[in-house]
């Protein structure tokens, strides 16, 4: 049997290892459903992963997800900052995304020529 201490001790380094992960505080999001691989969504994900590596961004994640639903403005790229609002961004290309990344991520300005609010009808 193990002492308080030893478990207290397992606890606090299961804790830190938790906390390594950390909360980000902007989550990036990209589908990578069939609709967003055939539309070119991988290029898209890995530009987006290198640009923030180059930049060393490390409260950013980049994550996947299916498919958004909307495949016909694929590949869709959603911004979420770290209250929680989002920001869709279509048609997007690996140059598109590195300047999401320099433009939104870094300077804080939205890149609205990009977004699905300015898609033309």
């Amino acid at each position: 049997m193990k002492s308080l201490a030893e478990l207290a001790k397992i606890r606090d380094e299961a804790k830190n290892k938790i906390d390594l992960r950390g909360k980000k505080n902007t989550r990036i999001v990209v589908g990578m459903a069939t609709c967003g691989i055939a539309a070119g969504a991988r290029p898209v994900l890995l530009a987006l992963v290198e640009e923030i590596k180059k930049r060393n961004l490390n409260d950013v994640e980049v994550v996947q997800t299916g498919c958004i639903g909307v495949c016909v403005l694929e590949p869709i790229v959603e911004v979420y900052n770290e209250t929680g609002e989002k920001v869709t961004y279509i048609e997007m290309t690996p140059e598109k995304a590195r300047k999401v990344i320099a433009d939104h991520i870094v300077n804080g300005k939205v890149v609205s020529e990009y977004t699905i609010g300015a898609k033309k009808a």
